[in-house]
């Protein structure tokens, strides 16, 4: 089988904007959200976003389990990214993220 038919198709993600993984962190394009949603989704939703940023960041670290990731390492990595300091309940989404993500 030739190597171009083994070359993996892009997907529609990545056909609009090239990601370059080698770079060091620099946060995504903003995009507005959709509207018509009640308060509380657009609250869930940038916790969640939140949470993952600052799970990557700690991954990148080198805080591979969730039991090293307390409240205070996390606030700290916050401050490193430039995200502002997170409430507890994100602190506790992302030491949830990083046990499923084992």
């Amino acid at each position: 089988m030739p190597a171009a038919a083994l070359k993996p198709k892009p997907t529609q993600s990545t056909v609009k904007r090239r990601v370059l993984l080698d770079l060091p962190y620099e946060p995504v394009e903003k995009r507005p959200l959709p509207p018509g949603r009640p308060r509380e989704w657009y609250v869930t939703h940038n916790r969640r976003l939140k949470a993952m940023r600052l799970a990557i960041a700690l991954l990148d670290s080198g805080v591979y389990v969730p039991n090293q990731a307390r409240n205070e390492t996390i606030r700290s990595t916050a401050e490193t990214i430039g995200v502002h300091p997170p409430s507890d309940t994100t602190c506790h989404m992302v030491r949830a993220l990083m046990r499923y993500s084992r």
